[in-house]
């Protein structure tokens, strides 16, 4: 368990400021139409099939978004490239949007490969998993693993393709929700964070821990396509052991994100403690995943 330091600044306001503010802002959400949104797609793995469902996926997004050039949104993304590009930090895909110059950007992993199982014979499947993410927060604020399962692969393909459109719909639908509601996002409270090992703050003081530990899901999506990510949360609890707040600093899709929030919401917490008495406190909690293999007999 980390500390994780990153508290806003509060925003005090007087009461009449606060009715124009809060005026301001509803103007400007409604003046600001999804189309005016700058969206870059981008392919970290630089596969063929990504980079051509890429080009699908454009064709669609187009008709509302600003996409701007494929050439300029690869050339700042690799500029500093991460490590896990579908393992990213809120700090990171922060980072990289601000170097891309766009208000959202979209990671595309896409291939078709054979595939075999005990209740049916070889197949091939074509898939693509996308993440939405938001240059401004650098929160995943959509995923989706869209895949097709048939006896041929231009089958597969061809199904993957004609699903664009569709795809591209819940793209716009869920980018015109995160707008919006990420500028009228209310300002997190200042809490106190865990403190350094061994420094003046960390005399006398107990972490905040579980109860019971419970282990989140390492979900059935993530086993078929041996993810292996970390996933971290931070999480706001009272003095009462009450969570206020969470939220997810470090995503990955496939389910995990999720299954994260429902196993740390799902603890009961003992609050942090200094000199006997309980105090509200921020921390971060990690989780890595990956898959085990299976014994065999």
């Amino acid at each position: 368990m980390n500390s994780f330091t990153n508290i806003s600044k509060g925003l005090f306001l007087t009461p009449g400021f606060r009715i124009s503010f809060f005026l301001f802002i509803f103007v400007v959400v409604i003046a600001f139409p999804v189309s005016a949104q700058r969206v870059a797609i981008l392919t970290p793995d630089k596969a063929a099939s990504s980079i051509i469902f890429s080009k699908t996926l454009e064709d669609e997004l187009q008709k509302d978004f600003k996409v701007l050039d494929t050439s300029l949104g690869e050339t700042a993304f690799l500029s500093s490239p991460p490590e896990t590009p579908f393992n990213l930090t809120t700090a990171d895909a922060k980072n990289i949007g601000e170097a891309i110059g766009s208000e959202f950007f979209i990671l595309i992993k896409s291939a078709t490969q054979r595939r075999s199982s005990y209740l049916r014979p070889e197949y091939y499947e074509s898939f693509a998993a996308i993440y939405v993410v938001s240059s401004r927060t650098g929160r995943l604020i959509f995923w989706k693993l869209s895949s097709f399962n048939e006896q041929k692969p231009e089958i597969s393909k061809k199904n993957l393709t004609d699903a664009a459109p569709s795809l591209a719909s819940e793209i716009i639908r869920n980018v015109r929700l995160a707008a919006p509601a990420e500028m009228s996002e209310p300002v997190p409270l200042r809490l106190e964070e865990v403190p350094e090992e061994k420094s003046p703050a960390a005399k006398n003081f107990r972490s905040p821990v579980p109860y019971r530990r419970i282990k989140p899901e390492y979900t059935a999506e993530a086993s078929l396509y041996d993810v292996k990510a970390t996933v971290d949360i931070v999480v706001d609890l009272d003095a009462d052991g009450a969570i206020l707040r969470t939220e997810i600093v470090r995503w990955a899709g496939f389910g995990l994100d999720e299954s994260v929030e429902k196993a740390v919401r799902t603890m009961n917490w003992r609050p942090a403690m200094r000199k006997g008495k309980f105090l509200p406190m921020r921390f971060l909690v990690r989780y890595n995943f990956t898959k085990v293999p299976k014994e065999t007999p």
